[in-house]
Parts: structure tokens; sequence; C-alpha cells
């Protein structure tokens, strides 16, 4: 791609910032990829969540890695990994934690839930009932629990990585808008191709265990601190004035189509340059061209849209929709 006009010359604190983001990007991919096969760009998104410091929704059929993909993620960062199995009968407590009565010291002590770590894996998030789900959101936005009276910090990577499934619907509690709404990706992840699911075959045939990664080699890429010191990357990506209106057009675009009911807020059009920023950092660049945009619109703003009733009787689905809209918004040049 001819890189855009405005695209400014990197600066040596630029260049020094995004460089070691980049080098994440490669070191943990890397890694990555020696348990999982395939699902470059699902990868990559997930990564761009986790330096944006936002949380990421994976939806697909069960079998295509999702959970797989968190485990080897978090252990590419050195990161603290913890699982949630959602079930209907799921308390806030067993996320949150909560105090039990120690006989030895004849006192209430707080044990603290799963959700205290860096990486949380949400499985089957719309199996769980509202006042859980709502639990979690509070965590999600806040960065902090209340427990007992107390307010409590989570981790500063805490980051939540949800998966549903698309096509079950008996026994799930489908998420309301304004949760979809604190995700800031949506990761559609698919089959593999057929070589990729010849390759998964070959690896489990000799002897590949998804329970046991430090035996197929993921090894940490990085520290937790170094990836903590990459999210400064962001405040060095530059991102000029024709591109910053191109997100609001394009934000704004979806709340004047015909085709959709509901358009995205204000909080879409933060999240996607977050995740822009994001991008362009894990990529080795120190500014945002509109094709990081383009590329991040659907994953970024397509859970966040409800289709009018005449898309939804034509067949159309949200990324149907919302690619007809990108389309109709002139991108800078």
């Amino acid at each position: 791609m001819t890189l855009p006009t405005f695209a400014p010359p990197p600066t040596a604190a630029t260049s020094n910032a995004v460089a070691a983001a980049h080098a994440i990007r490669e070191g943990v991919l890397a890694e990555v990829r020696k348990a999982v096969v395939g699902q470059d760009e699902p990868l990559e998104l997930m990564l761009v969540g986790l330096l944006a410091g936002g949380h990421v929704l994976l939806e697909g059929v069960p079998g295509v890695a999702k959970t797989l993909m968190a485990k080897a993620l978090a252990r590419g960062v050195s990161a603290d990994f913890k699982r949630i199995q959602f079930t209907p009968d799921l308390m806030p407590a067993d996320i949150l934690g909560t105090s039990i009565f120690d006989l030895k010291s004849q006192a209430f002590v707080l044990v603290r839930g799963p959700i205290f770590t860096d990486l949380l894996l949400a499985d089957e998030i719309n199996r769980a009932p509202a006042k859980t789900q709502s639990a979690l959101l509070e965590a999600m936005q806040e960065r902090g629990v209340s427990l007992e009276g107390r307010n409590m910090a989570l981790s500063p990577l805490f980051t939540v990585f949800a998966t549903q499934n698309p096509v079950e619907s008996e026994g799930t509690y489908p998420l309301p808008e304004a949760q979809l709404d604190r995700f800031l990706l949506k990761i559609d992840v698919g089959y593999p191709a057929p070589e990729e699911e010849d390759a998964i075959l070959e690896s489990v045939h000799r002897g590949f265990d998804s329970g046991d990664l430090a035996r197929a080699g993921v090894s940490p890429a990085v520290t937790k601190e170094g990836l903590l010191t990459a999210r400064a990357a962001l405040n060095e990506v530059t991102v000029e004035p024709p591109v910053l209106a191109y997100i609001r057009k394009l934000v704004a675009a979806t709340r004047t189509s015909s085709r959709i009911r509901l358009g995205a807020g204000p909080r879409a059009g933060v999240h996607l340059l977050l995740a822009a920023k994001a991008l362009a950092a894990l990529r080795g660049r120190g500014f945002v061209t509109p094709d990081d945009v383009r590329f991040l619109a659907g994953p970024v703003l397509k859970h966040r849209l409800l289709l009018s009733p005449d898309a939804e009787l034509d067949g159309a689905s949200p990324s149907d929709v919302l690619r007809e809209v990108v389309q109709s918004v002139e991108v800078p040049r």
C-alpha cells in the first residue's frame, strides 16, 4: 500500500516505542503459533485488544481453538491466566470472591475469586444469568470490584477474553447491548483452511496436547512490565486530522443508515481510535492510516449495531450492512 501523503516522519521517541510494540507482536505470535495453527488475524486482533487495554469477545462454533488461543497468548506475554466456565447457576460470588469463616483464626477471611488475574477467559459468557453478567460488566468497566464493603483494584493488565457460540440458543442469556458495547473488539473465529486442518491433525498425531503448552514449547516472549511499557507506544502514535475525521464520519454514518435501527455511540469512536493506534504500533508504524481504520471497522463496530426490520427481513447481517456503510464514506487521501 502507498503511504498516505499526510503520514508524519517518525521521531526517535516514536521509533523506539513503536519498535518495542512491533517486537512484542513478532515474538508473541511466534510463540503462540507453536500451539495454534492458523487463526493469524484473530490472534493479531487479540493482541490489539491487549495492547489497547480493551476487552475482547470471541465468537465461533465449538472446537475452533478460542480457548487455546487465549491460553497460549497469556503464556506468551507472561500473564497470569484464569478461566471461568459460565453456567446458568453461576453466581457473582463465584467470580468476585466471598468471605468464609476460618476455624483456625476464628474470623472471616476474604477469599478472592478468579477475576483477580491478568487475563480472564470467560468461557460461554452468554450462559450466565443477568446478575452474574452485571458483576463482570462492572469489573470490566471499573477495573475493580467491591467486596465486603472494600474497593479492590484489579491487575493493570486485566483483560477479559469472552467466548460465545453463535449457533446455540438453548440455555443462553443473550448479552445486552450495554454489555456488548464494553467490548473493544468482537472477533469472528472461523474454521481453519484445509491445509491448516491437515497440520492440526498431524500435530495431534505426533503427540501435541493442548493442555500442556509448556511441552508444546510455548514460552514467554515478553514480561508483564514490558507489555505495560509497550502500551505507552499508543501515546507516540500519530493520528492526523483527516484520519480522526474519517473515524468520526464512519461512526456517524452508522447512525444515519436506513438499514440500521441503532448506530454506534461515541464510545465506539474512541475504541476505534485506540484499536487503530494499537494496530499501527504492532505493525511497526508510528502513524495510523485509513487502511488501519477500515480493517478494524468490523471488529470494533458490528457488535454495537441493531439492524432495521427491513435489513433483517432481507437476511442481512451486521457485517454486511457495516460493509455498505464503510464503502459509502470517502477515504482520506
